[in-house]
C-alpha cells in the first residue's frame, strides 16, 4: 500500500520529465520531486533520459548525485559528497525520514542516542518528532519509550529502492535466509518423525500392559473355577456316599431322630 502511494506521488514528475529537455529544466524537477510529500521512491525518475542526460553536465551532475541519494542512500553518504546541492527545509526532513528506514530495518529495537548520532539531531524532542512524523506517514510501525530511550520498531514499509551492484549482496542474503529456513524445516520434520516414533513405542508398550493383564486375568479365573469344582461336593453328596458304603449302616445323624431315642429307653424302664 505505501509503495503503490509513493508511485502514484511521482506519476506527475515522471510525466514532466519528458519536457525536462534542458539541464537545468531536469534539476529543478529533481529539487522539486525530492521535496514533494509522499515521494519515497525515486527508481523510475532516475531511468527517465533527461535525469539520465544530467551525468554529462558538469555543472548539474550533484543534482543526479543527490537523486540517487534520495533514491538509495542516507543522510551520512550526503555528509560524505562534496559539492552537493543544499537541502531545503523539506528535503533534510525527507532524507532524514528515509535514511530512518535502513536503520529501523537492521535493528528491532533503537535507542536515542544512535539515532542522535546518525542523524545528526540535536536533541530527543527533535528525534521523537520525526519518528512521529515516520509513523504518521506510515515509514514504520514503532513505539517510542521515552523512559528507557527506546525504539522499538515492529514493521518498516518497502520503500527504499536498490542500489547499483546491491544484486549480488542481496542474492548472498537470501540464499543464507533459504539455508536458515531449510535447516530450520529439517529440524522439525526430525522432531516430528521422533515423536512419531514415541507414539508408536508407547501404543506397542500399552497393548503388551493391556494382553499381559488379560493373561492374569483369564488365569486367576481358571484357578477361581478349579476351586470350585473341589468345592463342589456338598453335604448331600457326602453322606450319599457314606450311606453306599460297605457297611451299608446309616452313619448320618439326621436319621437318628428323638422317637428311637425315647422308645429305647421306656423299653429297658418296662423290662
Amino acid at each position: 500500500m505505501e509503495q503503490t502511494k509513493a508511485l502514484n506521488a511521482l506519476e506527475p514528475f515522471l510525466a514532466l520529465s519528458k519536457s525536462a529537455t534542458s539541464p537545468r529544466a531536469a534539476s529543478d524537477l529533481i529539487s522539486q520531486a525530492t521535496s514533494a510529500p509522499n515521494t519515497y521512491v525515486f527508481a523510475e525518475l532516475l531511468q527517465t533520459p533527461n535525469i539520465q542526460n544530467l551525468r554529462s553536465s558538469e555543472e548539474y551532475a550533484p543534482y543526479l548525485r543527490l537523486l540517487e541519494i534520495f533514491a538509495w542512500g542516507t543522510w551520512e553518504d550526503y555528509k560524505a559528497q562534496s559539492n552537493l546541492p543544499k537541502l531545503s527545509s523539506q528535503q533534510h526532513q525527507k532524507l532524514l525520514l528515509l535514511s530512518l528506514l535502513p536503520l529501523s530495518s537492521s535493528h528491532a529495537s533503537l535507542t536515542y542516542k544512535h539515532l542522535l548520532t546518525a542523524l545528526d539531531l540535536p536533541t530527543t524532542r527533535a528525534l521523537e518528532e520525526l519518528i512521529t512524523s515516520a509513523i504518521y506517514a506510515g515509514l514504520i510501525n514503532a513505539t517510542l519509550d521515552p523512559a528507557h530511550s527506546l525504539i522499538a520498531v515492529t514493521s518498516v514499509a518497502p520503500l527504499r529502492d536498490l542500489a547499483p551492484g546491491s544484486l549480488p549482496a542481496l542474492q548472498t542474503t537470501l540464499q543464507a535466509w533459504s539455508q536458515r529456513c531449510d535447516s530450520a524445516l529439517a529440524g522439525l520434520e526430525a522432531q516430528v518423525d521422533k515423536v512419531k516414533t514415541e507414539a508408536v513405542d508407547r501404543e506397542k508398550m500399552r497393548r503388551k500392559r493391556e494382553q499381559a493383564l488379560e493373561a492374569v486375568m483369564h488365569a486367576g479365573d481358571d484357578k477361581a473355577t478349579g476351586k470350585r469344582g473341589l468345592g463342589g461336593l456338598g453335604s448331600d453328596d457326602a453322606m450319599d456316599i457314606d450311606d453306599e458304603g460297605g457297611s451299608g449302616r446309616i452313619t448320618r445323624g439326621s436319621k437318628r431322630g428323638p422317637a428311637n431315642f425315647g422308645l429305647g429307653g421306656m423299653g429297658r424302664r418296662l423290662g
